[in-house]
């Protein structure tokens, strides 16, 4: 594929083929936004190249802005002064282009040799530091391009990789024997069991004890160079994103880092079985604290059972092995999948190495999550201060910072974390010391007290409890602390306690050793959720019959301690009042029952995002409405609205590849008005069904027909089934209904795929396949129905969310309250409730038109489509082109023109 590289206002962005028009203007706006430090909101459909419009439009941004650092670096060290617009010299030390600039002020009356003498002091620091950055800079790229061209490194790597195994099966022989002479001998109850008793916590001030391999992560000192973080909502994204990066011109020369969860780059088998996402981050934490962690005189006095316990740490963390596979990582791109296989190779960890290759890196890929989540950006080494953030896909941003930042409990939960938790504390409460022993009853009450306000009895079977007041009550963060008598509680420190101490890794190990009971009863009732925890953990009398139960779990990951889950709600607790509610959800019993925590102001993860960001951009295929992300998001943050850029471009086909009707009645003109009270009628379902026979006679290959929900396609298909339209429609199309089980949509995806192909070539009655979708589901996001696949989709009514819910009512309520109304605009409240129904619609009708040269009809039916500020949350490359068609003939007559002519061969 030959590089073309194209110049768009005096740019030159290389491209790895003749763009779009519109491709150029979304790498020229792009490059002005980063250039200029905003934030921009830019669509561009699915189709368009939206992927390879980023990576070259931001790229060769990041190309020049390095060259003119650079250039600025060289002119600095040369003259010591930097020239201002105006002539005049500046001092280096108000550089824009350092890594650090005095922000202090200067006390007034201050002599005049006294600020010379700072100025100078700050000059020759300066200097000095763009020298060691020089140094370092150059060494990487020594370093780099020696492993680029000289084999020979790769050779001794994987000689010292050799050796290390080879010393690691000795090691491993020694311990053997040392074992073996060890068990015979008797030890008092208690003894082997260090693993799972909680460490001394000397105090919540003191920081660092629970910092483990950060101090090796990284260089000392190393320079975190301008990046750009590129982040979206699944791996397969990512992978693909990975590899545009890798067929583009910028592939070769790019330090790419590709970051995910231990889930995805784990290699180390032993903690891959635990399957679940917070074991397997507990058990690799405690691996490192293992390998770092220096002995009390306690622990010198039992050489044997020390030497035993040396087998939880990691083979894969070691520093050479790290630095060889950072260096080996930033040398070419690479996604997930080829970094865990360079890792296994290079006999290191894919996680480390990969989190300490960020600071060089040019490009970092990574999930949401990730970078949206504070700690977690913390923890990984992520540092946002004059960086660059892309976020893609980001039709859903609100909706995902708004769960990351959520949590929810059962009451089931509760009782069963209390239970375990007090076991615990009268099995090891002798040897904890007082902090611990504070903090753990601290965590006893608050379990008791969250049963108490849900109305139920921390000693009692929550599956027998019935609870004698039922329904939903939302409360405000204070209210809810009140009412559950723990505002006393500092629950800050609670927090800390339990992140640094892990508290529920231990409790976790505890439980999967002896299987501890749940109620202090000795009746075993059904158990339900409780029982299932505990079968899952297979409980055994004996450690040594561990290994049959770590064999059936290699499937079925592990689930996590319910202190765990319980942690992250004590987390969100500690959220500003204002900013989330707390719901009570009462269910006849307590086990069904549960307490969770609603966060209605996302803007508030979100603005230390914009604000140490240099720019910050949200793309996807399909952004409208837009208004969302300006003021729940945006304006909330605090973000100016001069500092906000839209961008939005068409679509590369040609206009008439499209063809969007909004039908307000049927066949037998029945208006058309799916509302919760008119959309169960039988007439309307019979409409519908009409409608879509009508349809299939004159659209080739496949139609996709979305629905509000699973339960209304249900109703539907039962209907037509009974009443003989189902028969109806096999005549020229073969049904398919989306399942509800995620593992079984590749395979109906699949026999879908072949109908369609089979019938395009045989002929005959049978012309393509129906598939009975619905919105929000499966087949609504990230699907490709592209060509024959889709010739066709079908929106049945308007899907708007459930306006009962509590939590919704809470979200128009706050909104109603925070956000200003416009003038001649709706509340608030109600704008959310149309943008969540649309942003749904727009989703769905995007499966179809993926290229070029494909063309495909979109059918909206529900005269409510018709209101203009219904039309106008349309995608621009749809609204502009829209037909409302008041009756249905008018509407079938444009169906049947627009595929005779689109089917014919040109």
């Amino acid at each position: 594929m030959a590089n073309k590289t194209q110049e768009v206002g005096g740019i030159h962005f290389p491209f790895p083929f003749t763009p779009y028009s519109i491709q150029k203007d979304f790498m020229a706006e792009l490059y002005r936004v980063l250039e200029a430090g905003k934030i921009g909101i830019f669509e561009s459909p699915t189709g368009t190249g939206k992927s390879l419009s980023l990576i070259c439009g931001a790229l060769s941004w990041l190309r020049d802005f390095e060259q003119k650092k650079h250039q600025e670096e060289a002119r600095l060290l040369e003259t010591g002064t930097v020239s201002l617009s105006d002539g005049q010299e500046q001092p280096l030390s108000l550089s824009s282009s350092c890594t650090e600039t005095p922000d202090t002020l200067r006390p007034v009356g201050e002599p005049d040799w006294v600020t010379q003498f700072v100025q100078k002091k700050e000059e020759r620091d300066l200097v000095d530091r763009l020298k060691e950055e020089q140094v370092r800079r150059k060494k990487r790229e020594e370093r780099l391009q020696q492993i680029r061209h000289n084999a020979q490194l790769k050779y001794a790597a994987k000689r010292m990789r050799q050796e290390e195994e080879e010393m690691e099966r000795v090691l491993h022989l020694s311990r053997e024997v040392l074992a073996a002479g060890a068990g015979a001998e008797p030890r008092e109850q208690l003894a082997g069991e260090e693993d799972l008793v909680l460490a001394e916590y000397e105090s919540d001030e003191e920081k660092g004890a629970a910092s483990g391999v950060d101090e090796d992560e990284d260089d000392p000192e190393e320079e975190h160079v301008t990046k750009i973080y590129y982040c979206s909502r699944t791996h397969s994204q990512l992978a693909q994103f990975v590899h545009e990066v890798q067929r583009s011109p910028f592939g070769k020369d790019t330090r790419l880092v590709s970051l995910g969860s231990r889930q995805n780059l784990c290699i180390n088998e032993d903690v891959k079985t635990l399957g679940s996402a917070q074991l397997m981050n507990d058990r690799c934490m405690e691996m490192q604290r293992s390998k770092h962690g220096k002995k009390s005189r306690a622990e010198e006095e039992k050489p044997k059972r020390r030497r035993q316990e040396r087998r939880a740490t990691c083979p894969f963390y070691g520093y050479e092995q790290l630095q060889l596979l950072r260096d080996q990582v930033l040398v070419g791109v690479k996604d997930i999948e080829q970094l865990v296989a360079l890792g296994k190779e290079a006999r290191a960890c894919p996680y480390y190495g990969s989190r300490s290759a960020i600071p060089a890196a040019q490009l970092v890929v990574l999930p949401y999550q990730m970078l949206l989540h504070a700690a977690t950006r913390q923890a990984a080494g992520i540092r946002l201060q004059g960086q660059v953030v892309l976020i893609d896909e980001a039709h859903n941003l609100i909706d995902t910072i708004t769960g990351i930042h959520s949590a929810e409990v059962s009451g089931s939960q509760l009782c069963q974390a209390h239970s375990q938790l007090l076991q615990y504390m009268e099995r090891y409460g002798k040897r904890l010391k007082a902090k611990n022993l504070m903090y753990i009853k601290q965590i006893l009450y608050l379990l008791e007290k969250f049963v108490t306000v849900l109305g139920g009895n921390i000693k009692q079977n929550p599956n027998t409890q019935s609870l004698s007041e039922t329904g939903t009550e939302l409360k405000t963060i204070n209210d809810f602390l009140f009412e559950s008598q723990i505002d006393n509680i500092n629950l800050f420190k609670v927090r800390r306690y339990c992140e640094r101490s892990m508290v529920s890794r231990k409790l976790f190990g505890f439980t999967e050793r002896y299987g501890t009971v749940l109620a202090p009863s000795k009746e075993q009732p059904k158990l339900a959720g409780f029982q299932h925890f505990l079968q899952s953990l297979q409980p055994t009398v004996t450690q040594t019959s561990v290994t049959p139960v770590e064999e059936g779990e290699a499937r079925v990951p592990r689930p996590a301690s319910p202190l765990m889950h319980i942690e992250s709600f004590l987390a969100a607790l500690t959220t500003a009042n204002q900013d989330g509610r707390v719901i009570l959800s009462r269910q006849g019993s307590l086990s069904q029952s549960s307490l969770k925590f609603l966060l209605l102001n996302p803007a508030v993860h979100f603005a230390q995002v914009v604000k140490e960001c240099r720019a910050v951009v949200i793309a996807g295929g399909t952004m409208q409405p837009v208004s969302d992300f300006r003021e729940q998001l945006l304006a909330c943050a605090g973000v100016e609205a001069e500092r906000v850029v839209e961008f939005s471009c068409g679509h590369v086909i040609p206009p008439d590849n499209i063809l969007p009707l909004v039908i307000c009645s049927g066949p037998s003109s029945q208006q058309l008005e799916f509302t919760y009270q008119k959309r169960e009628l039988p007439q309307m379902m019979d409409e519908t069904g009409r409608i879509l026979c009508n349809l299939c006679t004159v659209v080739p290959g496949g139609v996709v027909c979305f629905f509000p929900s699973y339960e209304y396609q249900r109703q539907v298909y039962a209907h037509w089934d009974k009443s003989g339209l189902l028969a109806r429609l096999a005549v020229r199309k073969k049904i398919f209904q989306e399942p509800k089980r995620a593992n079984q949509v590749e395979q109906v995806l699949m026999e879908y795929s072949r109908c369609i192909k089979c019938c395009g070539q045989a002929g005959g009655t049978v012309t393509g396949a129906l598939l009975l979708s619905v919105v929000g589901g499966k087949m609504s996001e990230g699907i490709n129905f592209s060509d024959n696949l889709g010739r066709c989709v079908v929106m049945v009514g308007m899907p708007y969310p459930n306006i009962k819910s509590p939590e919704l009512q809470e979200k128009m309520a706050y909104l109603d309250q925070t956000l200003p109304r416009g003038p001649g605009q709706p509340p608030p409240g109600k704008a959310l409730v149309e943008n969540l129904c649309m942003k749904a619609v727009n989703q769905s009708i995007g499966r179809a038109i993926r290229h070029q040269k494909d063309f495909a009809s979109i059918v909206l039916l529900d005269q409510r489509y018709a209101r203009p500020p219904i039309l106008g949350k349309l995608p621009a490359w749809i609204r502009d082109r829209v037909e409302v068609k008041a009756t249905f003939g008018p509407a079938f007559a444009a169906m049947r023109k627009f595929h005779r002519e689109k089917s014919v061969p040109s």
